[in-house]
């Protein structure tokens, strides 16, 4: 077996990762065909990677010219600790007010480790308000590429 193939996460691997990360890189394809990368906090919507943003922000106008979008989802310092997730797929609109706040509540919950209800409550409101200046956007992915170097670690299968 090759050093890659030992190093693949499974489905479920990629999933409880996911599950356990907040932030990814997002990368968005500029008008004159550069990269533009940003990090972002995320949620998870039905197990697909969800985001908001302003309406007016450069990852937006990119988005809406070309909705092609790379997500990086990284862990670990040393070399034999490191994790990741590469999704590559389709950034799909979501821009009705509730679903808007839906994705903005579980993105925020996420960023401040809050789920009793009564702080949920109490983040509502400051989601309702940021939230009428943004929109949000749920990633279709296309392919999927990952790694656990601590795989390495451990002798390989005959």
């Amino acid at each position: 077996m090759n050093q890659r193939a030992r190093i693949v996460m499974s489905d479920d691997e990629v999933t409880t990762f996911l599950e356990e990360s907040r932030k990814l890189q997002l990368g968005t394809i500029n008008p004159d065909g550069t990269p533009h990368m940003v990090t972002m906090f995320y949620g998870l919507v039905e197990g697909r990677i969800g985001f908001w943003t302003y309406g007016k922000a450069q990852k937006t106008r990119n988005i809406e010219r070309d909705a092609r979008v790379t997500c990086l989802i990284e862990a670990g310092d040393d070399y034999f600790d490191l994790r990741g997730v590469l999704l590559y797929g389709t950034a799909r609109l979501i821009d009705t007010p509730a679903d808007v706040l839906d994705i903005g509540m579980t993105i925020t919950k996420r960023m401040t480790g809050i789920s009793d209800a009564e702080s949920t409550e109490q983040l509502r409101g400051y989601v309702e308000q940021t939230g009428r200046k943004r929109i949000a956007y749920i990633v279709e992915p296309d392919r999927v590429v990952s790694w656990d170097h601590r795989k390495l670690a451990t002798p390989a299968s005959a």
